[in-house]
């Protein structure tokens, strides 16, 4: 994978985070420990400075985050990525995509109806 790749999926994940208007401390953690425990896990590709690529999905989230991007453009731009790189999104990672995705959408008082809408656009998107 490489750089675009993992700033793609910080862009779906912040969809995720702020479907309801608000991203909140919790969501951000569990985001943090997911890229932790799975995402480290498959990717071992490190930048310039010595860092895993993966770490580009805490980054573009944060960026987001300050950036104020709707989650409707954030899917959007994910999904136009998806759509022109299928070949990326093996079964693996189509799985570690839905389990981080509801990681977050779960993680502050369950799943609301926006982040469920979501999960469903993304559910059917990655099908």
């Amino acid at each position: 994978m490489d750089s675009l790749f993992y700033q793609n999926m910080g862009r779906l994940f912040y969809a995720v985070a702020i479907a309801d208007k608000k991203v909140r401390e919790v969501e951000i953690k569990a985001l943090e420990n997911q890229v932790k425990k799975t995402w480290l896990t498959v990717e071992s590709t490190k930048n310039a400075f010595g860092d895993n690529l993966a770490f580009q999905i805490e980054i573009v989230f944060s960026w987001l985050k300050d950036g104020f991007k709707t989650s409707d453009e954030c899917f959007s731009t994910f999904e136009n990525y998806y759509k022109l790189n299928k070949p990326l999104f093996t079964p693996e990672i189509k799985q570690i995509i839905i389990i981080t995705a509801d990681d977050i959408a779960d993680s502050f008082s369950g799943i609301n109806k926006q982040e469920l809408f979501i999960l469903d656009k993304l559910s059917l998107l990655l099908k």
